[in-house]
């Protein structure tokens, strides 16, 4: 059976990694792409290394006839993801990569995006979709909010340790670097090359990064009580790929023993031999991500590393991993290649 998708916002960044992991898939045929500022225009237009595909012509999203549609991807910028989904038919299903669906509460969507949300009666719908976390809920949903790529990377490294009870809840750094295709594909003056390159620094000190409501949000509901990491982002000058560095106080061979157990059936986290770390450059382009444990030169403390790419994994082949469930597909359908290296 093939089923027929649309993506809104093709244009971006993670609307092109869709339709490259879309284009391998064997049972999902891509039969609308919008773009408001670039309607009219052939996909190869905007992105001529998808020239070899036979694609619609990018349209506005009033001109889709979602009648024939069983599933919607909106790859659309934060606030304007949620006018749009509120307007969409009540029986499509819906991938959202944004952060309109992630926050559970109103309260605290409008706290870290700085605006009330305007499709509230929808927010309880939504599953999150950190997929390894959250399977059964997927299946059965209409509504998926893809979780942050930085909040997917950290939480692959921290939630079967808060789970299992093995680090101390109130001793946790978050040190993690993202590549500058995070920031997606809107022009701005610091992404420059001139002001990118060869250089290297943090950003959203403190408590001001989005992705901390959803750390707090996801581990306080694991643990059962709040529980705040100390996170701190840096924006590294690569194209592709997130590498989180993780200190947390509890036994390294305890870790990567609840490591091992919890993600023993998982078909895209890979952990590694213990002592290893991973890089970025082995997971570059996949839906895998890539988990090392090594001892601390401290008694009593660990350090885990989780490496994946942030445009797929990390956003784009989670929403194709989720809608793979969603539509009774199998769930490694079209995400099974290789990471491209060098």
């Amino acid at each position: 059976m093939t089923h027929k998708v649309a993506i809104l916002g093709a244009s971006g960044y993670t609307g092109a990694e869709l339709v490259r992991l879309i284009a391998q898939h064997p049972s999902l045929t891509i039969a609308a792409l919008s773009a408001e500022r670039k309607a009219g225009l052939a996909m190869a237009d905007v992105f001529p290394h998808l020239r070899h595909l036979d694609l619609p012509t990018l349209c506005k999203i009033g001109e889709i006839d979602f009648t024939d549609i069983d599933l919607c991807f909106c790859a659309l910028p934060h606030k304007t993801s949620q006018e749009v989904i509120a307007a969409l038919p009540a029986d499509l299903k819906i991938v959202d990569l944004s952060a309109d669906f992630r926050l559970r509460d109103p309260a605290e969507y409008e706290k870290w995006y700085g605006n009330a949300h305007s499709a509230v009666h929808m927010q309880g719908e939504a599953v999150y979709g950190l997929t390894e976390f959250y399977r059964e809920e997927i299946k059965a949903a209409r509504l998926v909010a893809g979780t942050g790529c930085n909040a997917a990377t950290g939480q692959f490294a921290l939630r079967p340790l808060i789970s299992a009870g093995v680090i101390d809840l109130d001793d946790i750094i978050l040190d993690l670097k993202c590549a500058v295709s995070g920031a997606g594909r809107s022009l701005k003056e610091n992404l420059l090359h001139a002001e990118l390159s060869e250089g290297y620094h943090a950003y959203a000190l403190g408590s001001t990064h989005r992705h901390l409501g959803e750390f707090d949000q996801e581990f306080s509901k694991i643990a059962g009580r709040p529980v705040k990491v100390q996170f701190t982002p840096h924006l590294l000058p690569a194209n592709r790929g997130i590498l989180a560095t993780v200190y947390v106080k509890g036994d390294a061979q305890t870790i990567y023993d609840t490591f091992a157990k919890a993600y023993a059936d998982e078909p895209f986290i890979a952990l590694l031999p213990f002592g290893e770390a991973p890089s970025t450059h082995h997971v570059r382009g996949s839906n895998f991500c890539h988990i090392g444990v090594v001892q601390d030169r401290l008694d009593g403390r660990a350090i885990v590393v989780a490496a994946l790419d942030n445009l797929t994994k990390g956003s784009s082949g989670q929403a194709l991993q989720n809608a793979n469930l969603m539509l009774g597909e199998d769930e490694t359908a079209g995400l099974m290649m290789a990471p491209l290296f060098p």
